[in-house]
C-alpha cells in the first residue's frame, strides 16, 4: 500500500475535499440521504432545484425506468425560496461547517426571477451557500428553461445577471445536451460571470406504451439520464474542455463507478456530480468517492489532479 493518493480538488470558485458532488434533483437536501451514507464522504452537494414560489411539479406518471436508465418528467417540483431558507438551510449549513461544498440549484422563467433569487441566497452564503447552480437547461417544463439553454444570448443573459447578484457567491451554469454543440453555451456562460459549467443535463426523451397506444408519462416528455447517456455526457465535456483551454467543468451524466468519474476527469472535467447511482444505490455517491481513490491508488496517480484533461488533445 503506498501513501494516500490526494483527492483534493479546486473547481469553480471551490476547493473540495474530493471530486464527487451528489447531483441536484437525485439527492433532495441532503438530509434524506443521510441515513444511508457518510455525507462527509462527499467533496459536496447539489440541493434540488430551488424557485422563488413552491411548485407543484407534473402530474402523474413522471418517472419510467428504460433500458440503462430512466426517464424524469418531475417538473421541478420544490419547496419554493421561503422553506427552502427556513427549514433546509440549517442542515446543509452543518454539513458546510464539517467541510462540504453546498451548492444551490436554482431555477426560474425568467432573468428577474434568476436574479431575485440569486440576491437573496447572497444574503444567505454565511450560514450554508458555498455557490450557486444556475439551470438553464432543464427539458422537463414549458417554461424558460428549453429557451435558455439553447440559445447563448440567453445564457449570458442570465449569467451575468445572477453573477450581478450573488456577490461572492460562485455561479456555475448547468448547460443542456440538446444542442448540437455545447461549446457556445458554455463560452457565453464562462465569459459573463460563471465560474464552471455543468454538463450534462438529462437528454430530452419519451417513452411509449404500445399496447395502451398512450406516453408512459403525463407530461409526453421527459429528461433520459442513467449509464445510457454517458458516452454523451464525455464527448460534451471533452468538446468544451477542447473548445474552451483552461475552463472549469463539472462531469455529470451516468457516472456509476470511480473508473466512470475518472473518465469524465480525463475528458477534461474537475470534479463529477453523482445523479441516477443513487436511486439504485442510496451510498452511491460515497462508494463512487471511495473507488475514485481506490482508482487513482492502483494507477499510482499521487494526486487526482493529474488525471484531469488527460485527452484534451486526443
Amino acid at each position: 500500500m503506498g501513501a494516500a493518493p490526494n483527492m483534493s480538488v479546486t473547481v469553480g470558485g471551490l476547493t473540495l475535499s474530493n471530486p464527487v458532488l451528489a447531483a441536484s434533483g437525485t439527492f433532495g437536501y441532503g438530509r434524506e440521504y443521510a441515513p444511508h451514507l457518510d455525507l462527509a464522504a462527499l467533496g459536496g452537494l447539489v440541493t434540488k432545484g430551488v424557485s422563488l414560489q413552491p411548485r407543484a411539479g407534473n402530474a402523474p406518471p413522471r418517472i419510467r425506468e428504460t433500458a440503462c436508465g430512466m426517464l424524469n418528467a418531475i417538473g421541478l417540483a420544490n419547496v419554493g425560496l421561503e422553506v427552502f431558507l427556513r427549514d433546509k438551510l440549517p442542515f446543509l449549513a452543518g454539513l458546510r461547517q464539517k467541510g462540504l461544498a453546498v451548492v444551490v440549484n436554482l431555477y426560474a422563467e425568467s432573468v428577474a426571477e434568476f436574479a431575485e433569487l440569486a440576491g437573496r441566497l447572497a444574503g444567505a452564503a454565511g450560514e450554508g451557500v458555498s455557490a450557486l447552480e444556475v439551470n438553464v437547461s432543464c427539458p422537463n417544463v414549458k417554461g424558460g428553461g428549453m429557451a435558455f439553454g439553447v440559445d447563448p444570448r440567453a445564457v449570458a443573459e442570465v449569467t451575468a445577471a445572477v453573477a450581478g447578484a450573488a456577490g461572492a457567491l460562485p455561479v456555475w451554469v448547468k448547460l443542456t445536451p440538446n444542442v448540437a454543440d455545447p461549446a457556445p453555451m458554455a463560452r457565453a456562460a464562462l465569459e459573463n460571470g460563471a465560474s464552471a459549467v455543468s454538463l450534462i443535463n438529462t437528454l430530452l426523451g419519451m417513452a411509449i406504451d404500445a399496447r395502451a397506444r398512450r406516453p408512459r408519462l403525463a407530461n409526453l416528455y421527459g429528461g433520459l439520464s442513467g449509464p445510457a447517456v454517458k458516452p454523451v455526457g464525455l464527448r460534451m465535456v471533452h468538446q468544451v474542455a477542447r473548445a474552451i483551454p483552461g475552463a472549469h467543468i463539472v462531469g455529470l451524466g451516468g457516472i456509476m463507478s470511480g473508473e466512470d468519474a475518472a473518465e469524465y476527469l480525463l475528458a477534461g472535467a474537475r470534479a463529477v456530480q453523482v445523479g441516477t447511482a443513487s436511486f439504485v444505490d442510496p451510498g452511491a455517491c460515497a462508494r463512487i468517492a471511495g473507488e475514485l481513490t481506490e482508482f487513482c491508488r492502483q494507477q499510482g496517480v499521487a494526486d487526482v489532479n493529474e488525471l484531469v484533461g488527460g485527452l484534451i488533445n486526443s
